[in-house]
């Protein structure tokens, strides 16, 4: 068969690169074109547009990039066309996909999306939209299928990818050389510190999760940095200047860390699913605060607790996030030896949850048509 893919963000690479692999096994003739990065294009994807040009996040970005964005969006349509290909998969980048999906429906093209936006957080209207457009919808949180029955629409629910991710990753990890290969101390406790991916979280969060290294001595704090942001700009605003900065290798980080300081994202369900003890931090300019407030529709900022549907990992949000209540619940998870007992009983729970590894052969197998 001949797949098209579309994937807008490193995370859809590293997903959708992991179908692809699942795919090639029940389908030796399998060919794949369209949109994502070199883990799709190391599966054998013929790469049309690199996820890198498509990197345009928040409004204001969009707005200003409109005529690349829709450059892009017409670039898809006719290459698809083109190939016609047996299947499209888009995986998640809503703002793009679901714009993909109106026009392979009209066109009669057949067209799954693995993934889903997160509607149920904000934007509720666009299901409207994934019900008339999309022909399958697979899932990965639990709680995802029964949001979209309210609405009508029937979608699977086929486990969390990061455990597939998780799990190959997992034989290959050495902490005493990755402790070696970044200089870290073997001798202290070590202590994550993911402050977001973008500058402006970083400029917010930084500054105190780094004040806390004073309160903590016997503690080595780290800052797991991305590729997109120059290490001398998390010096700018580290507390601390001798507080290393390693990037690429967040996840070993943070399986070799006792206990994470986790900007909310997507990076929270990674650090509970590494089984690392966490405390959810958020701090965002008052405005942008409130009007955060008014559109999304969710009890929890953070999606182990989502998933749980109770706090199991404590979130300090806005003016919770401050110098006493951070280093009170640092301690608390360092320290108290009953707390990160409960703290391992949910993590193991929240993964059971999530329906064990293998969502990419589960979507393999509902994307192969058999003779």
């Amino acid at each position: 068969m001949k797949y098209y893919l579309v994937a807008g963000e490193a995370s859809g690479d590293l997903h959708a690169s992991n179908l692809m692999k699942a795919l090639k096994k029940l389908d030796a003739e399998a060919v794949f074109r369209g949109f994502g990065g070199d883990l799709m294009a190391a599966q054998g994807l013929q790469v049309v547009k690199h996820y890198r040009e498509l990197d345009f996040m928040g409004f204001v970005k969009v707005a200003m990039n409109l005529r690349t964005v829709l450059k892009n969006i017409k670039l898809c349509k006719k290459d698809i066309l083109n190939f016609q290909p047996d299947a499209v998969i888009l995986i998640d980048y809503p703002g793009f996909n679901l714009r993909i999906a109106e026009f392979l429906k009209q066109q009669k093209i057949k067209n799954f999306y693995y993934i889903s936006p997160q509607v149920w957080a904000w934007k509720q209207s666009r299901v409207h939209q994934i019900k008339r457009n999309v022909d399958r919808m697979f899932v990965i949180l639990p709680f995802e299928q029964d949001f979209y029955k309210k609405f009508g629409y029937d979608v699977e629910f086929v486990g969390h990818p990061l455990l597939d991710a998780f799990q190959n990753e997992q034989s290959d990890f050495d902490k005493i050389h990755f402790l070696a290969q970044h200089n870290l101390p073997t001798s202290k406790p070590l202590v994550a510190l993911l402050p977001g991916s973008r500058r402006q979280e970083i400029k917010k969060m930084l500054p105190l999760m780094t004040a806390l290294q004073a309160d903590f001595p016997d503690h080595q704090f780290i800052i797991a940095g991305v590729s997109s942001v120059e290490t001398a700009f998390y010096e700018k605003y580290s507390a601390f200047p001798d507080i290393p900065v390693i990037v690429h290798v967040t996840r070993k980080l943070l399986r070799s860390a006792d206990a994470a300081l986790v900007t909310s994202g997507t990076a929270s369900l990674e650090t509970a699913l590494l089984k690392t003890p966490q405390i959810i931090c958020y701090k965002s300019d008052h405005l942008s605060y409130l009007i955060a407030k008014q559109l999304i529709k969710v009890k929890y900022i953070g999606l182990p607790n989502l998933i749980m549907d109770k706090p199991i990992v404590k979130e300090l949000i806005q003016n919770d996030f401050n110098r006493i209540t951070l280093k009170n619940e640092l301690s608390n998870l360092l320290l108290n030896a009953e707390k990160r007992q409960q703290v391992a009983t949910d993590y193991d729970a929240l993964e059971q949850k999530l329906g064990g590894v293998g969502a990419s052969e589960k979507v393999a197998g509902r994307l192969v048509v058999r003779p």
